[in-house]
């Protein structure tokens, strides 16, 4: 079975176009260009659009994994709470006979726009390649293991299949994630600052003599 797919923030937020736009709530990551792409030109859309590549779990409530909702103080109705402006699939604050009901589940509760899950902790290691001695810094997401990571270099190094990955001289279980590697995270105190680079933890590859390609 093909694991979840996990994101971090940064790699949702260069999703931010209305030709290519993605968004994160309730930590789940969400493509929604094609929704924009179905309704081009609906200015509903431009809530959405604003948060472009942004985490928009402030507009759910995470109990009911529905929209927020608040009592109307003119109709004393329960109505949807969008401060930003009403948006898409949100019902018109009074009946209308113009407003097109049948789309089905709302895009919030309609799964085929999802792509995976927002990492809920990311980090950042160096891994060192001891044969060309090129060293490589990644953000990589807390929830991902040892042969996730390497997808991720494989843009920096595409025989990275044929190295053995090793930390502090001792094998790395490649099923596994940095911290049941027993990888300890970087200390907190010293990231955002330029020491950062020497306190993230370093992995080591090693050649194994075969040059394997994913």
């Amino acid at each position: 079975m093909r694991r979840t797919h996990y994101f971090t923030p940064k790699e949702v937020s260069l999703h931010n176009t209305l030709k290519d736009i993605w968004v994160s709530y309730l930590g789940k990551v969400y493509d929604l260009t094609p929704l924009l792409e179905e309704y081009k030109g609906d200015v509903l859309l431009k809530p959405i659009a604003e948060y472009a590549g942004k985490d928009i779990s402030h507009w759910f409530d995470p109990k009911t994994k529905d929209i927020l909702t608040h009592v109307d103080p003119l109709t004393g109705c329960i109505k949807y709470y969008t401060p930003r402006g009403r948006f898409l699939h949100i019902p018109p604050p009074c009946p209308r006979t113009d407003w097109a009901n049948d789309f089905g589940k709302p895009w919030w509760k309609d799964n085929r726009y999802e792509v995976g899950l927002l990492s809920v902790k990311t980090r950042w290691i160096r891994i060192i390649n001891t044969l060309t001695s090129q060293e490589q810094r990644l953000e990589v997401c807390s929830e991902e293991t040892l042969n996730e990571i390497l997808q991720r270099y494989l843009c920096y190094n595409s025989h990275a299949a044929s190295y053995t990955w090793k930390h502090n001289g001792v094998n790395l279980d490649m099923s596994k994630t940095l911290s049941e590697n027993g990888i300890p995270e970087e200390d907190e105190f010293y990231c955002g600052s330029p020491a950062c680079d020497l306190f993230s933890p370093s992995i080591c590859l090693y050649f194994n003599n075969d040059l394997t390609e994913l």
